[in-house]
């Protein structure tokens, strides 16, 4: 039970019972009015790294400095002690706290001067707010002074990116008609990825046209043939294009990756708190973004699979096999057959033989380019006939001898 009040004495703020962020003490010494008792800064001297020659932003509070920052407008408490009752409040400040209000200007940004009030006019002016933007690229030159300007001693892109969302809402605006524009472009990476993807479909599907390409042809009464001999000589090309492309599209999905804001600004809470973090709903939303992309990745390489092996099951497809046998008791007759760049393609061929009047069975093998069709011993052996089939479905056929 004292061990249950010691801790939320020291996490949670004793009016409003939200959960307060760390905060250093030169932030104190530089916001409060009145100093006087709070300690001189030991190891904190540079918790905003621009203030030591960086542009990278804020970095987090990790050593304990014994105070808390409460941002909940349902109380005046500002800061209160980790291990006594000592408080205090927006009055004892030298700036307004604008996360606390909710009227008026409302300091968001207290390095570059964006507000609630700000971002209404640009809402209004311009439809959309820049103010994310324009705080990232600021960032870098000449940096922030959020340890001494900002009451959370914290990066402010959480508290802007919430005050957007407060001045739309105040507008009524919707974001049908309102933009907020927080990057200029995508990431290269995002984009690098989607390639990647797009490459490994179109370069499996391209590896697998010598074989799907003719029975779409033939489907459509046209003749693939001749593509198709034209294309089987680029598939160990495309083969190796779509493994290079699948190799590119798991480095970009599975590499490891930083939070962006996160990454530049430094703004992130290590603690866990109930406090707003800058990072957190965008860590979220990433985080369901990389299940999606590795779900996607999946998908892609089952789909680029099926097509890279299409000639090696695209008999079965077609009905390969599926009629009856040459047998002894059959007159045979051999025929080379021009022309096939699959089994697939050995498939349609011998599906064409088997139409043919007075032939009762046929085989035809890919790896040696040639048909055995077995016929009723005494008949005559119907070659035009299986010459035209052939030639019909794309293939030219060539009467080869009786086999004995």
């Amino acid at each position: 039970m004292t061990t249950t009040t010691i801790l939320e004495k020291r996490v949670l703020c004793p009016a409003s019972g939200k959960a307060g962020r760390r905060v250093s003490l030169v932030t104190l010494r530089a916001l409060l009015k009145d100093a006087q008792g709070i300690p001189i800064a030991s190891g904190q001297d540079h918790l905003c790294e621009s203030a030591a020659g960086n542009d990278s932003g804020c970095k987090p509070v990790t050593e304990g400095s014994g105070y808390r920052f409460c941002d909940s407008p349902n109380c005046d408490v500002v800061y209160f002690a980790e291990e006594n009752d000592v408080t205090f409040k927006k009055t004892d400040l030298r700036v307004p706290v604008g996360v606390k209000e909710t009227t008026g200007e409302r300091p968001l940004c207290y390095c570059f001067g964006h507000s609630v009030a700000s971002i209404k006019d640009e809402l209004i002016t311009k439809g959309r707010s820049d103010a994310l933007e324009d705080i990232r690229t600021k960032m870098k030159n000449p940096g922030c002074r959020c340890e001494t300007e900002n009451p959370s001693g914290a990066c402010c892109l959480g508290s802007v990116a919430k005050g957007i969302n407060t001045a739309q809402e105040e507008l009524n605006m919707t974001e049908s008609n309102v933009s907020i524009k927080t990057t200029s472009s995508p990431p290269a990476s995002g984009r690098g990825e989607l390639i990647a993807k797009v490459g490994v479909l179109i370069s499996a599907v391209m590896a697998s046209a010598c074989c799907w390409l003719p029975l779409v042809l033939l489907a459509v009464g046209v003749s693939g043939a001749g593509i198709a001999s034209a294309l089987e000589v680029y598939r160990p090309l495309f083969i190796v294009i779509t493994f290079a492309f699948l190799g590119a599209a798991f480095y970009f999905t599975y590499r490891p990756r930083k939070a962006a804001a996160c990454a530049s600004h430094a703004c992130c809470a290590t603690e866990p708190t109930d406090t707003e973090e800058c990072c957190a709903p965008a860590t979220k939303r990433r985080f369901n973004l990389m299940a999606f992309n590795k779900v996607m990745l999946w998908v892609v390489t089952v789909l680029a699979i099926a097509f890279l092996f299409f000639p090696s099951y695209v008999g079965r497809l077609v009905g390969s096999g599926a009629g009856p046998a040459v047998t002894a008791s059959m007159n045979q007759t051999m025929f080379r057959v021009e022309g096939m760049t699959c089994e697939g393609c050995a498939a349609i061929a011998e599906k064409a033989i088997r139409g043919v009047p007075g032939v009762l069975a046929a085989h035809v093998d890919y790896e040696k380019g040639d048909a055995v069709v077995g016929t009723d011993v005494g008949s005559a052996v119907p070659q035009d006939q299986i010459l035209a089939a052939l030639k019909k479905t794309g293939y030219r056929g060539v009467f080869s001898q009786p086999k004995e």
